[in-house]
C-alpha cells in the first residue's frame, strides 16, 4: 500500500482532539452524546476543536437517536450554522421507516452542504438493502466515504460483507472509500488491509477508561503504529 492508512478518531471535545492528534490520528469525527450513538455537537465545540488542532474535522449531522431525519429543516439549520463557523466536512445518513435511504432528506441536507465532502455513516448497516442504498446515493455531491462495520452487530459479524464490498471497488455505487468502524479491533486489521481497505474509525478503542474518560494519545498511537506496520 503506497499511502498510509487513514485513522479517524471520535472526539467529544478539545481534550480528545489534542490527544488524538498527538497519537497520530489523521481525522476526527466530532459528535456529542454517545449515549445516543453520536449527535451534532454545539458550534462552540467545533470552533474550540478547530482552534486547537490542524486535523481534518468531520462533523456529525444527526439531531436525535435513530436514523430518521426528524425535522429536516432543523438539520439544515444546524449544517448552515456549522458551515458559517468554518466546518467543511460532515457525517450524515437518513433512513425511512422501511430501512431505505431517505432520498428527499439526503438531497435537502446535501444541497445545504454545497459540495462539502461527507461520510454516509453506519445507517448503512441498518439499511434494508445495502447495495440499493449505495446505488441510490451514487453521484450525490460530496459523498466520498461510507462508515460501516458491514453489519449492525459490528465488524465480527460484518467482516465477510466488508471484504465482499471491497472487492467491488470502482463499480457504480462502490467508488467511495470504505471507513471501517463499529466493534473494530486490531486483530481485524490485517484482513481488512489485505482486501484493500485503507481507512479505520475508532471511538471506544481510543479510550481505555471507556466513554466516561478522554481519548488516550497512547491508545491512538498503538493503532497508528499497527496500521503503519501492516500497511
Amino acid at each position: 500500500m503506497s499511502e498510509r492508512a487513514v485513522l479517524e478518531v471520535i472526539a467529544l471535545g478539545v481534550e480528545d482532539a489534542v490527544a488524538a492528534q498527538a497519537g497520530g490520528a489523521d481525522r476526527l469525527e466530532l459528535v456529542t452524546d454517545m449515549a445516543a450513538d453520536g449527535l451534532t455537537p454545539p458550534v462552540g465545540t467545533f470552533t474550540g476543536i478547530r482552534a486547537a488542532v490542524d486535523l481534518d474535522l468531520r462533523v456529525m449531522l444527526r439531531l436525535a437517536d435513530g436514523f430518521a431525519v426528524g425535522d429536516v429543516e432543523r438539520v439544515v439549520r444546524a449544517a448552515s450554522e456549522l458551515r458559517d463557523a468554518g466546518a467543511d466536512e460532515f457525517v450524515l445518513g437518513f433512513l425511512d421507516a422501511d430501512g431505505s435511504v431517505d432520498l428527499a432528506a439526503m438531497e435537502r441536507v446535501v444541497a445545504e452542504l454545497d459540495g462539502c465532502r461527507w461520510t454516509f455513516h453506519r445507517a448503512i448497516d441498518r439499511a434494508a438493502d445495502r447495495d440499493a442504498l449505495r446505488k441510490q446515493l451514487d453521484g450525490m455531491p460530496g459523498l466520498d466515504t461510507y462508515l460501516t462495520a458491514g453489519a449492525a452487530g459490528g465488524v465480527d459479524e460484518g467482516l465477510p460483507t466488508l471484504l465482499a464490498e471491497a472487492a467491488r471497488d470502482g463499480e457504480p455505487g462502490y467508488e467511495q472509500r470504505v471507513l471501517v468502524g463499529g466493534g473494530l479491533r486490531l486483530d481485524h486489521v490485517p484482513d481488512l488491509l489485505a482486501a484493500g481497505i485503507d481507512a479505520f474509525h475508532i471511538g471506544g478503542a481510543a479510550r481505555p477508561a471507556g466513554w466516561t474518560g478522554p481519548v488516550s494519545a497512547e491508545a491512538v498511537s498503538t493503532w497508528r503504529t499497527a496500521l503503519d506496520t501492516r500497511a
